[in-house]
This record gives C-alpha cells, sequence and structure tokens, in this order.
C-alpha cells in the first residue's frame, strides 16, 4: 500500500467519523413501552438495547412498574409514569398522594430519571364524571406531594385525546368544546402555566383514515385543507392537528405552554378489513411525523418549534384485546429486531452508504434525509443476510464484536447482527 492510498484512507476516515458524530446527534425521540405481552424481555435488556442501539432517549409507561423503574436507573433514559386512572379520586387526598410519591417516584428517584407523572390517559374522552371531576385537584395533589417530598423538578400533567376539540377542519377555527373549557381545562391549563408543565396530547390520524384522507394523512401528495383564516393550505392531517390545538389553547390566553406528543403512531398489520394497517404506512406516517417533530422548522402557527413526542409503541404486545391491528404498533419485536425502519437505530444513524454502493440485501430511506441506511428490508431473508454476514466476514470486515461474546452479539439473531455489519462490510469494501 503507497502512501497516497494510506493518506487517502486515513481522510476517507476522518470524514467518516464527522459524518457518524453528525447523524447520532440530528435527533433524539422518546416511545411509550406497553407491557401486555408475554414475551417481552426484562426492562435491564429494554434500556440497554434502549441506550446502547437506539437515540431513544425518553420512555413513557403506562403505570408504575417498580421493574421498569429499575431497570432504567442511571442510563440517562428519562421517565413518564403514569397514574391509573381508576386511581385518581383517592389521590386527592393529601395523606394517599404523599404515600403514592413515596412508593413510586421517591425511591427510584433521581437515579432514575423521572421526569413526569401523567395522571390517567384520555380521562375526558372516558365520559366517567367521577374520574372527570376529580383529575384537576388530583393533579394539583401530586404536585403539592411532591414539593413536600423536595423533588422539584418531576412534572404533574394528563394526556388528552383530539376529541376535546371542535371545528377542528380549519386548525385555526378549533376550539374547547364547551363541556370541558371552563370547568376542567381552564383550570388545568392555568396549573400547567404556573408550574412550567406541558400540555400532552394524543394525536392520531391513523383513527381519521378512509380512502379519500389516505394522502393528507400519510404525507402524500395531495390538494390540502385550505384554512380560510389564515390562507394556509395544510398538506398533512399531523401538523393540523398540532395547529388546532395551539389554536384552541391560545383562543384562552395559554398559547405560551409547551405542546408534548404524548402518543402519536401507526399499527403495521392488521386484519383483512384493516387494509391500511401496513408496513409501508407505518414508515410512511411515523418517519414523517418524526421528522416534523425533530427538524426544527415547527409548524405554520408554531414556527421553529422542536416537540418533545413518544411514538406509540416499543413493542408489538400480543395479548392487547381487539383487533389485529392493536397487537402490531411496535417499532420493535420482543427479540429487538425492528418490524421497519424510521431511522431510530443508531448503528443507522453511523452509516450512510451511498445507492450505488447499497448491499445486496435491500436497505431503507432516512426518515430526514431519504439516504440510504444499513438496515436490512423487512422481507430480506435470514438466509440471504446469514451469506452476506459470512461473506463480509471471510473478505476481512471486523466481526468479533457480533460473534459470542462479543460486545453487540446481543441480541442475538442475524437482523440484528447484519445491521451491525453492513456499515462495516461498506468500509472494508469503499475504503480499503
Amino acid at each position: 500500500m503507497t502512501a497516497t492510498t494510506t493518506t487517502s484512507i486515513t481522510t476517507a476516515l476522518l470524514h467518516l467519523s464527522t459524518l457518524l458524530h453528525l447523524s447520532t446527534t440530528a435527533f433524539s425521540i422518546g416511545v411509550n413501552y406497553g407491557t401486555l405481552a408475554n414475551d417481552l424481555p426484562s426492562p435491564s435488556q429494554v434500556a440497554n438495547f434502549l441506550k446502547t442501539q437506539t437515540i431513544i432517549d425518553s420512555i413513557k409507561i403506562f403505570d408504575t412498574n417498580p421493574d421498569i423503574l429499575r431497570g432504567f436507573a442511571n442510563t440517562n433514559i428519562t421517565v413518564t409514569v403514569t397514574v391509573g386512572n381508576g386511581d385518581i379520586p383517592a389521590l386527592v387526598d393529601a395523606n394517599a398522594a404523599s404515600r403514592w410519591v413515596a412508593n413510586n417516584i421517591e425511591q427510584f428517584y433521581p437515579q432514575t430519571r423521572i421526569k413526569l407523572i401523567a395522571v390517567g390517559n384520555e380521562i375526558l374522552f372516558t365520559g366517567n364524571k367521577e374520574w372527570i371531576s376529580h383529575l384537576v385537584p388530583c393533579i394539583k395533589s401530586l404536585h403539592q406531594a411532591l414539593v413536600r417530598a423536595g423533588i422539584n423538578d418531576v412534572k404533574v400533567s394528563t394526556p388528552y385525546t383530539l376529541g376535546i376539540l371542535q371545528n377542528s377542519v380549519q386548525p385555526s377555527a378549533a376550539r374547547i368544546k364547551p363541556a370541558y373549557g371552563k370547568v376542567v381545562f381552564a383550570p388545568m391549563l392555568e396549573f400547567l402555566r404556573q408550574t412550567k408543565s406541558p400540555l400532552l396530547v394524543n394525536p392520531y390520524p391513523y383513527f381519521s383514515c378512509s380512502p379519500s384522507m389516505e394522502d393528507y394523512i400519510l404525507f402524500k401528495p395531495n390538494p390540502g385543507i385550505h384554512d380560510d383564516n389564515t390562507n394556509i393550505t395544510y398538506t398533512n392531517m399531523f401538523v393540523a392537528m398540532m395547529d388546532a390545538v395551539y389554536s384552541a389553547i391560545k383562543a384562552m390566553g395559554y398559547d405560551d405552554l409547551d405542546i408534548v406528543v404524548a402518543e402519536s403512531g401507526w399499527p403495521s398489520l392488521g386484519d383483512p378489513n384493516q387494509p391500511m394497517c401496513t408496513v409501508e404506512n407505518a414508515v410512511l406516517y411515523n418517519k414523517n411525523m418524526i421528522k416534523v417533530v425533530t427538524s426544527g422548522e415547527g409548524t405554520p402557527l408554531m414556527p421553529k418549534r422542536r416537540f418533545e413526542t413518544y411514538v406509540f409503541a416499543l413493542f408489538n404486545e400480543n395479548l392487547k384485546p381487539g383487533t389485529a391491528a392493536e397487537r402490531n404498533w411496535g417499532l420493535f419485536r420482543p427479540d429487538f429486531s425492528p418490524v421497519y425502519d424510521v431511522g431510530i437505530l443508531s448503528n443507522i444513524g453511523k452509516s450512510s452508504p451511498s445507492p450505488t454502493t447499497r448491499p445486496s440485501t435491500g436497505s431503507s430511506p432516512s426518515p430526514t434525509t431519504g439516504k440510504t441506511w444499513s438496515e436490512p428490508k423487512a422481507d430480506a431473508s435470514d438466509k440471504a443476510l446469514q451469506a452476506s454476514k459470512d461473506y463480509g466476514c471471510s473478505q476481512g470486515a471486523h466481526c468479533k464484536p457480533i460473534q459470542t461474546g462479543g460486545s453487540s452479539f446481543n441480541p442475538n439473531n442475524i437482523r440484528s447482527h447484519a445491521s451491525l455489519l453492513i456499515p462495516l462490510i461498506m468500509i472494508c469494501f469503499v475504503y480499503i
């Protein structure tokens, strides 16, 4: 090898190192970690996977599962916990709230970075008058219990479905439904402002999906929906929903509040009568939704803003009742292999080979750049991936990390190994 060749390789690797750094810091995202399944890995395994293999930096759980809270200790991954709907009335009592905080927050904090308590989930949508009437008092009671415990950086809020809105087709006209506005929503917004806590919303364009709305919902080219008041034409429903929420709280005088997307996603598989539940549609929706919330471009009414967001969901959950779609919202299978790629695996972000050098196993587009990443396509067979792995290792790719006992051996499946190996193969063949 000549000095010139050595210099060229060194220079190329330096450029590659720079690209790797930039790609891994481009954005981060949260995820809803549900556990209605009998085949999921342990919380500590999940925590290690998220920390070492993904850019996910926050999780939201639907309870206060102590195993999860212990499993995420010292990971620097933030955690949002949830108060069960049925527990809301009792926690209005100050003593009960203090006991709840002691049992579910204090014994794990700050080793586990609990950042927010979500009180219930979509309480107004339930129609349960007891829960609704006690919602704001419960939130205030838990906040006061945190203060008494000397915990000042854990916020308290509650997630809302967008069913709280009316007249929201044109976002600027959206308002909170009168039945909720003065009694529940106004005191809630005032509390959020006083405590610098976010408004949590669950925008789900999926539930509005129909053949006539498909392009608008899935970020495909479409004529859009024109807002006569602002002269803005919206070409996707997610952005319209976000601006509808903003318009509704602005009309009540609270446009200074942070808005957090507590849930949004798309199922990748459904029953025969659910044709919109496909991997392709899940990729289209989630990658574009993630791009909106992380790009910094914001929305027409909220420009130059990023939105803390929790994709629904982390895993497919095989015990969830209902249609097949309910069991197939996950980004990952229980063995940690991706159901599809939306650019959140850190090893994907660390490699961006050009389309001219893409491996024969196939790869998928990045949600932010459109470049080709290293994640094998969902339809790439295990046999093809194994053959590519064997060939790459025989040609000089550094395979020690994915061999037994190696630092990246787990999760032990060919798709995960191939995801890690493809960038090494690319470097081996492109630069040497």
